[in-house]
C-alpha cells in the first residue's frame, strides 16, 4: 500500500513541476540577426563594449534578458530589444548563442 502513495506523491511531484520550453537552436538563428549587429556574427563581438554571446549559458541570457525587458537592469539599449521578445524568443535566441562554441573556453 505505502508504494502506492510513493508513486502517487511521484506523479503529482511531476505534474506540479513547471516545464520551461527549451529553446530552439534554428528558430534563433534567425531570431538573433538583429542581436549580431552589436554581438558578432554567431555572438562573437569584436568590439570590447559588446560582451560575447557565442558559448554563453542560455539559463543566464534568458534572465539577463527578462532582466532588461522588465527594466530591473538597466542599458539603453538592450531595454528596447529585449521589450518586445516574448520568452519563447528568447529562449530560442539563448539556445543559438549557447550553441555556438567558438566564444571564449568556458569551464566544463
Amino acid at each position: 500500500m505505502q508504494w502506492r502513495v510513493l508513486v502517487f506523491f511521484l506523479l503529482a511531484m511531476l505534474a506540479a513541476t513547471p516545464v520551461q520550453a527549451a529553446g530552439d537552436v534554428e528558430a534563433g538563428r534567425d531570431k538573433a540577426r538583429a542581436c549580431q549587429v552589436c554581438h558578432g556574427k554567431g555572438g562573437v563581438s569584436t568590439n570590447p563594449a559588446y560582451p560575447i554571446l557565442a558559448g554563453q549559458h542560455a539559463k543566464y541570457m534568458v534572465k539577463q534578458l527578462k532582466a532588461f525587458r522588465s527594466g530591473t537592469r538597466k542599458d539603453p539599449i538592450m531595454n528596447g530589444m529585449a521589450a518586445s521578445m516574448s520568452d519563447q524568443d528568447m529562449e530560442d535566441v539563448s539556445a543559438f548563442f549557447e550553441s555556438n562554441q567558438s566564444g571564449p573556453m568556458r569551464l566544463r
